[in-house]
């Protein structure tokens, strides 16, 4: 129950075992096309989409390495470690990161991100880490923070590794201009991969500025998708299985994979809290995929996390950075139902017993019992 790598559904896990082919195939093209036309249902775009073999941060790096030139000035809300991770990686290139930061457990209203743009000479884009794991707080403020962006001529780029396919993210209504995941998350396929799609206009751009890299450079993955091709070797197992998780995403329906998340993200909440367990993150900016937890006074976060792990099974993730021992996180992503949210939540019950915090985990499964009502089976 991480915040990723999640767990992978034996039929993605499966599809890993075919064959290896030649990518510049017909085989290829019969894989690839799929991919990308199903990751645009999930995206919700018309973009073109770019597919990578790397990770979430390969991505995210991506993004920034085609968008920021020397000089730009670049919005980022900060509110957690990526979204600070991301401001330093526009720096890095040379841009000039304007971080508009609220506190930990907050994130910063679209107002301050207006002010910080009227003041911004050169705003190249507005980069928003849409979900950020660390504190797991969601900016619930993604299409507001496009209309920032558009309205000072500037591109919206979200970090949305973390919770595409798992909250709402409607990229052409919300008017992004590009959207970068991974497949180890919501996506519920196994880590290495980056999706990354390209809006008209940044595709123009991107075409007629291109980075100071080749694996990276975006340009490349747009013309080699017009044969259904990738411009450097792809991990084939990994494309295999990816075209499997977003074949079971468009099977469920976007709509019913929100809803679903929401729900079992309730189920969590207003369990924990009804035994004195509280969520770290304000309710307005509260994550339905990374569920974070205040640890009670005198509770050893290794302790507990060890016992969840050895005498019950289940996997969690501690607090890093300065949460480090204070909350510990559950990763609701992916696939989980009913079944996880009471197996996680009887874990933590259990462990909290044993090392002596002791909460009446019965009353607590029968909070999630009511709140998982809305789910079938």
């Amino acid at each position: 129950m991480l915040p990723g790598p999640t767990n992978v559904p034996d039929r993605v896990a499966q599809a890993m075992l075919k064959p290896i082919i030649n990518h510049r195939s017909e085989g290829f093209h019969s894989l690839l096309k799929p991919i990308i036309a199903k990751a645009k249902v999930v995206f919700e775009t018309q973009a073109d989409i770019a597919v990578l073999t790397c990770s979430g941060t390969g991505g995210v790096e991506t993004a920034v390495m085609n968008v920021v030139r020397p000089g730009d000035d670049v919005l980022v809300p900060v509110f957690g470690e990526f979204s600070q991770r991301l401001a330093d990686s526009i720096d890095q290139v040379g841009g000039h990161a304007i971080r508009v930061a609220a506190p930990i457990g907050d994130a910063p209203s679209p107002d301050l991100l207006e002010d910080a743009a009227r003041k911004a000479p050169r705003l190249k884009a507005v980069f928003v880490v849409y979900n950020d794991t660390s504190p797991g707080t969601t900016y619930r403020w993604m299409k507001e923070a496009s209309d920032v962006a558009k309205a000072h001529g500037a591109f919206c780029i979200s970090d949305a590794v973390s919770i595409l396919g798992g909250d709402e993210l409607p990229q052409d209504k919300w008017g992004i201009d590009m959207v970068v995941t991974a497949s180890q998350k919501c996506l519920a396929a196994p880590p290495g991969l980056a999706l990354v799609s390209i809006s008209e206009p940044l595709k123009k751009y991107v075409i007629s500025n291109p980075p100071l890299s080749t694996y990276f450079n975006l340009a490349k993955y747009v013309e080699f998708n017009q044969k259904s091709e990738t411009p450097f070797t792809p991990a084939l197992p990994l494309f295999y299985a990816l075209d499997e998780a977003l074949s079971l995403v468009v099977e469920e329906g976007m709509d019913k994979r929100v809803a679903r998340h929401r729900i079992t993200a309730q189920a969590f909440y207003d369990s924990l809290s009804f035994v004195g367990l509280h969520p770290f993150v304000k309710e307005h900016v509260r994550s339905n995929v990374v569920v974070s937890v205040r640890y009670p006074e005198g509770m050893d976060d290794k302790a507990f996390r060890s016992t969840v792990e050895d005498s019950f099974g289940v996997v969690l993730a501690g607090g890093f950075g300065e949460l480090k021992g204070k909350i510990f996180r559950i990763g609701n992503m992916g696939e989980v139902q009913r079944w996880h949210v009471l197996t996680t939540l009887n874990a933590i019950g259990g462990a909290m017993a044993a090392v002596g915090h002791v909460v009446d985990t019965g009353e607590m499964i029968k909070v999630a019992q009511e709140r998982l009502r809305p789910l079938s089976g």
